[in-house]
């Protein structure tokens, strides 16, 4: 957690900031914009504090059962999606064997990914997973131009049930950290929460959103909109 006694206050920090006005700026929108500045070096410092609470969390439960996926080497064990790392992220993508097509909304956060996952790798093991058999994971992987996301199926749905959706069947997109400690592998923190959490006019979704689509579009003065979600193509 942040030490606020060492904190210079927001409004100080604006006041004696060099920022510079815009052409043709008027005095209420500079004004306007302080403010919001200060918010914003507050919001900066609370996802800072919420950061540190989400390390300082007591250990998770301990996975136990021999999760199974198929890859692109084929069977692999779930301590094998790690690699030489002791972090793992598991996002679960919708894309079950009933669907027609893959998640527009998960297709966009993946994709959102894949030139980072180079990058994510130096740190921790990354993994994207469906209920899809891995043939069909991988053709559309190939469909998007994905070249850098390692992509596997959950056959069982024994991961899913436990960690993504609520039965072994159910199409539904999450995210999980795990680590691995003195040979135990343990759950250390999943997004968590529904429509029951949402607030009014808005979809469920964390904080931070882990997609720059909607961190972006809420710089812009429509914001993310209540009636547009991403498509798997655009034809105009």
């Amino acid at each position: 957690m942040t030490d606020n006694r060492k904190l210079v206050p927001a409004e100080e920090l604006v006041r004696n900031s060099k920022r510079r006005p815009r052409p043709n700026e008027s005095a209420d929108y500079r004004a306007a914009r302080d403010a919001l500045l200060v918010e914003e070096i507050k919001l900066r410092r609370h996802l800072a504090d919420v950061a540190a609470q989400r390390r300082a969390l007591p250990p998770g439960g301990e996975v136990t059962r021999d999760y199974r996926f198929i890859g692109a080497a084929g069977e692999v064990g779930f301590a094998d999606l790690f690699g030489d790392h002791d972090t793992l992220f598991v996002y679960g993508m919708m894309y079950g064997p009933e669907r027609k097509q893959a998640c527009p909304m998960c297709t966009a956060t993946v994709a959102n990914w894949d030139p980072e996952v180079p990058h994510l790798e130096r740190r921790l093991g990354f993994a994207i997973v469906a209920r899809s058999p891995y043939p069909r994971i991988a053709a559309f992987a190939r469909e998007q131009g994905w070249d850098h996301l390692k992509l596997y199926s959950d056959p069982t749905g024994d991961f899913w049930q436990d960690y993504i959706g609520e039965t072994p069947d159910e199409d539904t997109a999450g995210y999980s950290v795990f680590t691995r400690r003195d040979g135990k592998i343990r759950h250390f923190w999943s997004v968590e929460g529904g429509p029951e959490i949402a607030d009014p006019g808005q979809d469920p979704h964390g904080a931070p959103d882990p997609n720059s689509l909607w961190n972006l579009l809420d710089l812009t003065p429509e914001g993310r909109g209540t009636d547009w979600y991403p498509s798997l193509r655009y034809d105009d």
